[in-house]
């Protein structure tokens, strides 16, 4: 992955579709190019996110697994 994450968002705790809400606000700040790191631990989470992108066009960079908790970086398009 290349560059660090412009915003941290943590979800952790929050339930759909709270992670995605807050998913789309935070890309909106950033300019394309930039990434996101979206931290949460919602089970449905991965299934949801990946979704999402795969309709925003954005690129989910990497995703690591920690516990129950996801780290998603996406990158705006």
């Amino acid at each position: 992955m290349n560059g660090h994450p412009k915003i941290v968002v943590d979800c952790i705790g929050l339930f759909c579709p709270q992670p995605i809400f807050q998913t789309r606000q935070a890309l909106n700040k950033l300019k394309s190019g930039e990434i996101l790191e979206l931290l949460a631990d919602d089970p449905a989470s991965e299934q949801d996110i990946k979704a999402f992108v795969n309709k925003t066009g954005d690129l989910i960079v990497k995703i690591e697994k920690e516990g129950n908790i996801l780290k998603f970086y996406i990158r705006k398009k």
